[in-house]
């Protein structure tokens, strides 16, 4: 920590100290934080000046990752950062759909973008980080999820069961084997992994024939497979 401030330092003119002093403070007191907002600033600096955020992204002390939402430039940036920052930057929300399916290795596509439910609006927002993509569910949908811990914080992803049908749910239009059969649905991982109970808990919740019509097929398909 102390070689990262004399890195600051070094890259700054002499009559900004105190400017690098003020970003060393706030950098140890969001040190657990891998994305952080205004507001977060605001909740321990008070009397924080917004412009200051601006000119430490010009010496790339922050980076911004969308209007309102920073991190830290040297932040390692992983799997798993980039699932507390979709977590973060559109709340309430969870990883799932095409994300989640790939996190448990059952599709073997890599996936375009960090997807996640939300009870918000459908949007997109691309960063330099990648693209963060949200689907719009029900309140009553907003289950199924559980948080998984990352240095000293947690993200939120669904439990295998849920995002099968999160992502069945947003495309209907997958209800023939010979779409299962497009997705290269990974037979053992779904076997191993999916409690076929809680799955049939979870579908009824979802109260939607159609959705449940086409997971019959579903289930039927995969263990046709033997």
């Amino acid at each position: 920590m102390i070689l990262c401030f004399q890195r600051v330092l070094k890259n700054v003119p002499f009559g900004n100290k105190a400017i690098s002093m003020q970003f060393y403070k706030l950098k140890e007191q969001l040190k657990n934080f891998i994305v952080f907002s205004l507001g977060d600033i605001k909740t321990i600096a008070p009397t924080f000046r917004r412009a200051l955020l601006n000119d430490w992204q010009k010496k790339n002390y922050i980076k911004k990752i969308r209007r309102g939402f920073y991190m830290f430039s040297d932040t390692d940036i992983n799997d798993s950062s980039l699932y507390l920052i979709a977590n973060k930057i559109y709340q309430p929300s969870y990883i799932s759909f095409e994300m989640a399916l790939s996190y448990y290795g059952l599709i073997p596509e890599s996936v375009y973008g960090i997807t996640s439910a939300t009870t918000q609006k459908t949007i997109n927002f691309k960063t330099t980080f990648g693209t963060f993509i949200y689907h719009s569910i029900k309140p009553n949908l907003m289950f199924g999820y559980k948080l998984i811990k990352y240095q000293n914080q947690n993200f939120k992803m669904a439990e295998i069961e849920k995002c099968l049908l999160d992502y069945f749910y947003i495309n209907p239009h997958l209800k023939m084997s010979e779409d299962f059969e497009e997705m290269r649905i990974n037979i053992d991982n779904f076997k191993e992994q999916v409690d076929l109970e809680k799955f049939k808990i979870f579908l009824e919740v979802f109260n939607n024939k159609s959705l449940e019509s086409r997971m019959n097929k579903l289930i039927k398909y995969i263990y046709a497979h033997s």
